[in-house]
């Protein structure tokens, strides 16, 4: 998983760790050790503590990181568009195929 300038991780290349590579399939440890990896260790522990899997991460609106989850508002807005939305768009685009 490669970490780019601006906070995000590319999230088309195989996961480590042995995370599934769709995160439909991730556990809520998944969920955890991801946003841990993308450098959001303190705000990690929200989505452990509201149970949040990967189905639930992909359902998850803009709304919901930045008012559920307890985060404040920069890292939340950093939370919800370089991850979460482009792993909704990538899961999408795959689900497509």
């Amino acid at each position: 998983m490669e970490k780019k300038d601006n906070g995000s991780i590319d999230t088309e290349s195989p996961m480590e760790n042995g995370q599934p590579p769709d995160p439909a399939q991730w556990a809520v440890a998944d969920v955890v050790n991801y946003f841990r990896m993308a450098g959001f260790e303190e705000q990690a522990s929200a989505f452990h503590d509201q149970e949040i899997d990967g189905r639930s991460l992909l359902l998850m609106t803009r709304n919901d990181v930045l008012t559920g989850l307890t985060i404040k508002l920069g890292p939340a807005l950093k939370i919800y568009e370089y991850h979460v939305k482009p792993l909704q768009n990538q899961h999408l685009k795959h689900s497509a195929l």
